[in-house]
């Protein structure tokens, strides 16, 4: 569970719910079903037509899913789970490696084509084909609730001078004025906080682990092609340093000696 992403966002309903209280606690005043038609109808409809339906059914939820998730191996331990497996098929051979027990899937199953066999190339194809595929989901993700929140403000401000609209019209009837003023309001602010509160830092947040995981899968592939080319265990920790920043190959590298 990425507890950055579950904090903040109590984190800004808190602030919300507590200026609500302060100002009387009056929840009721803060709702209009007109202004929720116009942000959640208008913000919808307007993403749909910029992406095909396929890809919101599938974006949507996964990009939910990783926002609220984040890698349980990183890449320091990701390289030393790879150094104990090229250690093994050094020393026992690939087959040995259908015993083992390995925590990341993608390093499991490179693992699990070189204890098959597999030629180096169908490896390497295979495992970029499935490591772009998976980032590219992931990118469609965040560019899908990028695309909600550069709509939502601006349904908002629809939202606003229709309100507006139907106060001006009814400038005689005083009963008619409050009601198309909250509506005006009320949509304004529905637009702002779920465009930045929810969905611009979902997809913000979706796009860092999108390159986490581009980093991460990069190295798993680059350790698995060099176990498949049977090279040492320290050549392979050596190689896939590189990955690292500065100060973690510093201490990796005094770990190792």
């Amino acid at each position: 569970m990425d507890l950055a992403t579950g904090v903040g966002l109590l984190g800004g309903f808190a602030v919300v719910f507590v200026l609500i209280m302060i100002d009387g606690g009056n929840f009721a005043a803060y709702f209009d079903k007109h202004a929720v038609i116009v942000i959640f109808g208008g913000a919808t409809a307007a993403t749909m037509m910029r992406f095909p339906f396929s890809t919101i059914m599938h974006g949507l939820p996964m990009g939910l899913r990783f926002a609220f998730t984040m890698r349980s191996v990183k890449p320091r331990e990701l390289i030393d789970e790879i150094t104990k497996i090229a250690d093994v098929v050094r020393k026992s051979g690939p087959m040995a490696l259908e015993n083992m027990e390995i925590s990341d899937p993608f390093l499991a199953q490179g693992a699990r084509y070189i204890a098959d066999g597999y030629d180096r190339e169908f490896i390497r194809d295979t495992m970029e084909r499935d490591r772009d595929n998976f980032l590219m989901h992931l990118d469609e993700g965040s560019k899908i609730y990028r695309a909600f929140g550069d709509c939502a403000p601006a349904w908002g401000m629809i939202g606003t001078i229709l309100g507006m609209v139907t106060m001006f019209a009814n400038m005689s009837d005083p009963s008619k004025l409050g009601p198309a003023m909250a509506t005006a309001l009320l949509a304004t602010l529905y637009g702002a906080l779920i465009a930045n509160m929810i969905t611009l830092p979902l997809a913000d947040k979706l796009h860092v682990k999108l390159e986490e995981e581009d980093v991460s899968r990069s190295l798993i592939i680059d350790g698995i092609l060099l176990i498949r080319d049977q090279k040492s265990s320290s050549l392979v920790r050596e190689m896939l340093i590189a990955y690292l920043p500065h100060n973690h190959r510093e201490e990796l590298s005094e770990a190792a000696a």
